[in-house]
């Protein structure tokens, strides 16, 4: 997650209004109250776009597999690439959002995306999908830096914690890019499906992007501080206990990015390979699973504003782990849908609250810190959970999800009672 840029004054004397204000900053007409600015109107549509063409590539997992002839341990070193990919370009492509500005290296980020979206049917080894998945990655990670850098300076601006909201699209877009891979799974070859999906995707990339660029989004500057006192602690020792702080909600999110990835990526495979579901009962699963995650996210904002960022995170924590061991050890297929509902519900509303609350804690480079953690658990997800089902078989290497969400309710505990500490 790269740091945010801030939108500079205009050269005129006069600021630019904010886009969630309420007014259009090119046209200077109010909108009506409760009507959402085009800025994340727009943005919204990128979050959604972002999950569907990444379901679309997952549900067509187990049938590239078998085209390619990969065993799982092979699988996984390929699997390793999208998220290798998306950590690779992150730090890079967050200098181009402070150079160019975040809604232009948005649209960019989800061109490229959709193009590799289509490369995966084309390849007809182990190597060569490793290759378009790095690329694909690339696209991903890309497009993941900007349009959480743009929601930031969003949720900036409007002072609500509407960070679930965004990301409730994403599923909501996971969710629909899986149901209607389930439904084109006997209609359609993996190339034909994905390549229609790349054009969809493209399409919708020219119709949000030209209001995202047009739309700017000004985030209120903090108020001036008061000069230091010889007697006040330095800005560096200052840092120290909000940066260790940041560090444990980067643990929270990669715990939570690990859960996610494991079930995007060996989700569908578990049902169809362990449980001999159908392609389209597979792709289902994932559907369900992104049903939960969009459930959870749309409630998101009021859950946060009635018990407390820290108490919707370690319950999060434990409904995931009690979910992921009924969808990983059941031998009963309703049993592990249902597991995958509740992994779903449980995972939801962890990783974009543990950005929200490091961005909270040490602005910017707390977001930066918190984000990179967390996508190395997509880094570190779909190799562990390969080789693992290599030596143990799928459904156990499964239940490493289930600790890694204890493990990220335990960590959301030590940082509220840190911050308490450190508030006393």
């Amino acid at each position: 997650m790269p740091q945010i840029n801030k939108t500079p004054a205009s050269t005129s004397g006069t600021t630019d209004t904010p886009e969630i204000s309420g007014t259009s900053e090119t046209s200077g007409t109010t909108r009506p109250a409760g009507a959402w600015p085009p800025a994340r109107v727009a943005l919204t549509a990128f979050f959604a776009l972002d999950g569907f063409l990444f379901a679309g590539w997952v549900v067509r997992i187990p049938a590239i597999k078998a085209a390619v002839h990969a065993s799982p341990g092979e699988l996984g070193l390929a699997l390793l690439c999208v998220s290798a990919g998306a950590v690779l370009v992150m730090t890079g492509v967050g200098r181009l959002c402070l150079r160019y500005g975040n809604h232009p290296v948005t649209v960019a980020s989800a061109v490229l995306l959709c193009a590799s979206v289509a490369l995966p049917p084309q390849t007809h080894s182990v190597w060569s999908l490793g290759g378009v998945l790095l690329l694909f990655g690339a696209g991903y990670g890309a497009m993941n830096v900007g349009i959480n850098s743009a929601a930031v300076d969003l949720i900036a601006a409007a002072r609500r914690p509407v960070m679930p909201a965004f990301h409730a699209a994403y599923s909501l877009g996971g969710l629909i890019g899986a149901s209607l891979g389930g439904l084109l799974a006997t209609q359609l070859s993996p190339a034909r499906h994905l390549g229609l999906m790349a054009v969809f995707g493209l399409a919708v990339t020219v119709a949000a992007g030209v209001p995202l660029i047009r739309h700017r989004v000004t985030v209120p500057e903090p108020p001036t501080a008061a000069p230091a006192s010889a007697s006040a602690p330095s800005s560096a020792t200052t840092a120290r206990g909000p940066m260790l702080l940041v560090l444990l909600l980067g643990v929270v999110a990669l715990c939570d990015a690990y859960g996610e990835g494991a079930l995007a990526d060996w989700g569908t495979l578990h049902l169809s390979a362990d449980l001999h579901a159908t392609a389209s009962v597979a792709a289902g699963g994932f559907a369900a699973y992104s049903l939960a995650m969009t459930t959870g996210r749309l409630s998101g904002t009021r859950l946060v504003e009635r018990f407390g960022p820290t108490r919707v995170l370690v319950t999060g924590a434990g409904v995931a782990c009690g979910g992921m061991l009924v969808a990983a050890l059941s031998p009963w297929l309703p049993l592990v849908l249902a597991g995958f509902l509740l992994v779903g519900l449980g995972l939801a509303n962890i990783f974009p609250l543990a950005i929200d609350r490091a961005g909270a804690l040490n602005g910017p480079k707390g977001v930066a810190t918190a984000s990179m953690l967390g996508y190395g658990g997509m880094v570190l997800g779909p190799p562990i959970i390969g080789f693992l089902a290599q030596g143990v078989g799928l459904p156990t290497a499964l239940v490493s999800v289930a600790v890694l969400a204890g493990l990220a309710g335990v960590a959301a505990l030590v940082v509220r009672k840190a911050s308490a500490a450190s508030e006393g």
